[in-house]
């Protein structure tokens, strides 16, 4: 019997607030893991202000700070400082916030963090909508899916958003994606920020089966086939985002396989799924492309 790889103690309780099923609660538990009860969190409007539990109570044995949908980043960067001030340099500060706060409203905070590389781990637990209220369109939902602002008869025609990119831009010394389908890999990139100085950046596929159409007993399968089918790459940019390793040892499955049992593609037609499904490999293809050019330059 192979040893177990996940730690045994459990910082996040039940009796948490979250939907059944949902992906968030999975990558709150598997990040705490990691990162030990020596940790403060910051977490603005978002499902997860909502799935904690009202005060005073709360489903995670750490320290939390709520604060305002556009401010996560800069309120975890301030309280960093402050323990700091007060001489603690040990407390692993940690912004939580789903896509629409990084993505779209967040984002001027988590540039100007990236951009001062702040100590902070900003983790984007992604369920690709405005979830908690209403299932809007974020910039972060994908290309042919239903929201209640892209109803099926004008579904979402622009691509996600590529938040890797834009960090790698900064130039911050640590980024990655992952998907809580893998908590192993999860769990490692974890450890491996935490003992990093600066800005890190972790994105992770958290499926929401109310706002994907999706039964709640198929959270996981659907973020292992948002991987394999190439939709969601899980990987690291290091060396101040001059390197990227792309995880490839997967047997490949197809972009209609992933989304059958998700409502949010229900209406799509066959051309439409076949445009997408070209998209996905050219992407991953400019991908790869990308790892090897950057893999090829001397001294990186």
């Amino acid at each position: 019997m192979r040893e177990a790889r996940i730690p045994t103690d459990e910082i996040m309780g039940s009796g948490h607030l979250a939907c059944q099923g949902c992906g968030a609660t999975m990558a709150m538990r598997f990040a705490l893991k990691a990162l030990g009860r020596q940790t403060a969190m910051v977490i603005p409007a978002c499902c997860w202000s909502v799935i904690d539990g009202t005060f005073p109570h709360s489903a995670v044995d750490i320290p939390i700070f709520h604060t305002a949908f556009e401010t996560a980043a800069v309120t975890a960067s301030g309280l960093k400082a402050g323990l700091e001030m007060r001489g603690d340099h040990e407390t692993t500060v940690v912004a939580w916030a789903g896509d629409g706060g990084t993505f779209d409203i967040g984002l001027q905070s988590l540039s100007g963090a990236a951009e001062r590389n702040e100590d902070i781990i900003y983790v984007c637990y992604d369920n690709e909508a405005y979830m908690n209220t209403g299932i809007q369109r974020s910039s972060s939902t994908p290309v042919g899916s239903w929201t209640t602002t892209t109803p099926v008869t004008n579904y979402k025609k622009r691509p996600k958003k590529n938040m890797v990119d834009i960090l790698a831009a900064h130039e911050i010394p640590y980024i990655a994606t992952g998907s809580v389908a893998f908590p192993e890999d999860l769990i490692r990139k974890f450890h491996k920020a935490k003992d990093i100085k600066g800005t890190k950046y972790i994105q992770i596929l958290a499926p929401c089966p109310t706002g994907w159409k999706l039964s709640p007993e198929l959270t996981v399968w659907a973020a292992r086939k948002a991987v394999t089918s190439k939709v969601y790459p899980i990987m690291e940019v290091t060396e101040n985002g001059n390197k990227i390793a792309v995880w490839k040892e997967f047997e490949p499955t197809s972009f209609k396989e992933y989304i059958k049992p998700q409502g949010r593609f229900r209406h799509l037609k066959e051309d439409e799924i076949a445009k997408i499904e070209k998209d996905i490999e050219a992407r991953w293809q400019r991908l790869l492309a990308k790892e090897e050019m950057l893999s090829s330059i001397p001294g990186l």
